[in-house]
């Protein structure tokens, strides 16, 4: 139980980079009810985008203070105009198609981002190395990293600007409308597309944010890394409440906690001594996805509502 106070703490830094990438999910689904499978490679072409500042931009010996922010700047660029492209070219033809068909289009573009990296990116086909943020800080019996001092306040910044956004800017009122009914909002005046693209482009950056901040914390990328943080981070949505951006971030948590308090304590249990650490973390976090299905499958903020006519 001594370590219980750091596991606490990885477990909210962990949930907070899912949650993070969860928002994209949940925006893009809420305005538009599509599952974007390809939003994991959005996150691994941030990590990419930023990677090229500091390594084919900046001069060498950049003071991190320096590079931290333009890496930022870049891999959000990226994201975003691959998000945005997504939607213009990829999933706007077939808006009115059937429900199927713009989610295999999802996951083949999730496959193409990941070949287009892999064979075109120099060094792409193994783990390139990452710039870190290594200094440490004690807390009473918690440590705590630079990279995790980044990654909350960037956590914090970004989920509380798109509060405000989304419930004060005249653009936010209209993407609540527009998730309420398209239609009646496009016939009032509001350009639904415009919206659509807006919405692509905030779950993009956000997570250029979490790109930025698995790096800095992990300090490699590669060009699979988008694929089980996109997948978790779906959990985290499907959990909180798919299409309620306050339940991807509380799903993103209480999945994070709970996969490090599963790896770190489950092995202790008396005749389960072989389903914990590390190697059963996503084991144990899809489980956690099935119990909250089965008890509340609206999610943990989600309402029960009719499908959309």
């Amino acid at each position: 139980m001594n370590t219980l106070p750091q596991q606490l703490a990885n477990g909210l830094l962990l949930g907070s980079m899912y949650g993070l990438i969860a928002i994209g999910y949940t925006m893009v689904y809420g305005i538009v009810q599509l599952i974007n499978f390809a939003h994991g490679e959005i996150f691994m072409t941030g990590a990419f985008g930023a990677l090229t500042v500091y390594a084919y931009i900046l001069p060498d010996g950049t003071s991190m203070v320096v590079a931290v922010p333009l890496m930022l700047i870049g891999g959000g660029i990226v994201s975003v105009l691959v998000a945005v492209g997504a939607e213009r070219f990829a999933y706007r033809p077939l808006r009115q198609a059937p429900r199927l068909a713009p989610l295999i289009t999802a996951i083949g573009l999730s496959l193409a981002l990941q070949e287009v990296v892999r064979n075109f990116y120099p060094g792409a086909d193994k783990d390139r190395s990452f710039p870190s943020l290594d200094g440490s800080h004690d807390i009473g019996s918690v440590t705590i990293t630079d990279a995790d001092i980044f990654l909350v306040v960037a956590a914090i910044v970004c989920m509380s600007g798109l509060a405000w956004f989304v419930r004060k800017s005249r653009t936010g009122r209209a993407m609540q409308a527009t998730a309420q009914d398209p239609d009646t909002s496009q016939l009032m005046g509001i350009d639904t597309n415009r919206i659509i693209v807006i919405a692509f482009a905030i779950g993009g950056f956000f997570a250029a944010v979490a790109a930025v901040s698995y790096g800095l914390k992990y300090g490699n990328i590669g060009y699979r890394m988008g694929f089980l943080m996109g997948l978790k981070a779906f959990t985290a949505a499907v959990m909180g409440g798919i299409g309620n951006i306050y339940g991807a971030m509380l799903g993103g948590v209480v999945l994070g906690v709970a996969e490090t308090l599963a790896s770190a304590y489950i092995n202790h249990i008396p005749g389960m001594q072989q389903l914990g650490g590390s190697g059963w973390a996503n084991v144990w976090a899809f489980c956690l996805l099935i119990l909250v299905l089965l008890f509340r499958p609206q999610g943990l903020l989600g309402e029960r509502v009719a499908d959309r006519a």
